[in-house]
């Protein structure tokens, strides 16, 4: 999908997800949709998170030694699936999320868990309600549902909030298993057709005139859910944001979600 095909944008799409279906907005199986989700499905979906944050904390053993963030930022944080986790370190947590909706169910899911050292905080582009920089700056599954552009700046400004001496630990989706003959990008549109001399396209116009019209297309099927994008991004331009930000390293852990390839890169703030 390109940036100029959108029907609704990110922000509010993201809010009907949370006002209508917030756990399976943010996992898209179908035991969290909200008019099934029992509470064994609840635990699973909280469970995920746990494993997630268990696998964060593991990358960031690997390529920083005893790192121990005091201060996390997650980063599109939705009904707090992390953002519980994280907190049961007792590190100072701040979770950001563009959804008032989202933000309400993770205030009463952190309130039921006795997450207490969670602040939840409404993400703009510029992320004014969080001026604060963090030990560790976090964002899951998150970038690809954002619009290319405003996703661009929203990484740089991810990077300003990390402190020196701090780590990055960002995912993002980069293409799909099947365009593999593209390198995961969706392949280029066909040529355009040589025009026809001028004589053939008034034979073709007065064939036409004779011609029984087709039968109308039937009507596009409607559905419930919010429109939710699934967005590429260019690695090299975030290549360059991690340069320009003093980042002279980064791992990248790879991931497929459903045949979405993506990277959750690993980076250190310089001092």
């Amino acid at each position: 999908m390109t940036e100029s095909s959108r029907t609704m944008s990110t922000d509010d799409a993201w809010e009907q997800w949370g006002a209508l279906d917030p756990y399976y907005g943010v996992l898209t199986d179908p035991r969290f949709r909200r008019d099934v989700l029992t509470p064994e499905a609840r635990e699973v979906f909280f469970t995920s998170g746990l494993h997630h944050v268990a696998h964060v904390m593991e990358l960031l053993e690997r390529c920083a030694g005893g790192f121990a963030p005091a201060s996390i930022l997650d980063f599109g944080c939705g009904v707090g699936r992390l953002v519980i986790p994280f907190a049961a370190g007792g590190a100072r947590v701040v979770g950001a999320d563009i959804s008032p909706s989202m933000l309400a169910e993770a205030r009463r899911n952190c309130d039921a868990r006795g997450a207490a050292n969670v602040e939840l905080v409404l993400a703009d582009d510029s992320l004014s309600r969080v001026p604060d920089q963090f030990h560790l700056v976090h964002s899951a599954i998150v970038f690809q549902h954002i619009d290319i552009a405003k996703g661009r700046i929203l990484f740089k400004t991810l990077l300003d909030r990390i402190a020196p001496g701090g780590w990055g630990v960002i995912h993002v989706t980069y293409g799909w298993t099947l365009h593999s003959s593209f390198y995961g990008q969706p392949p280029p549109p066909p040529p355009p057709e040589p025009r026809a001399p001028w004589w053939r396209a008034s034979m073709q116009a007065v064939r036409r005139q004779f011609r029984p019209s087709p039968p109308p297309l039937p009507e596009p099927v409607a559905t419930p859910d919010p429109e939710m994008q699934m967005n590429f991004y260019n690695l090299s331009e975030l290549f360059f944001l991690l340069w320009d930000a003093g980042i002279r390293g980064s791992h990248a852990d790879f991931t497929n979600h459903g045949g979405a390839l993506g990277a959750t890169l690993v980076f250190p703030k310089p001092v």
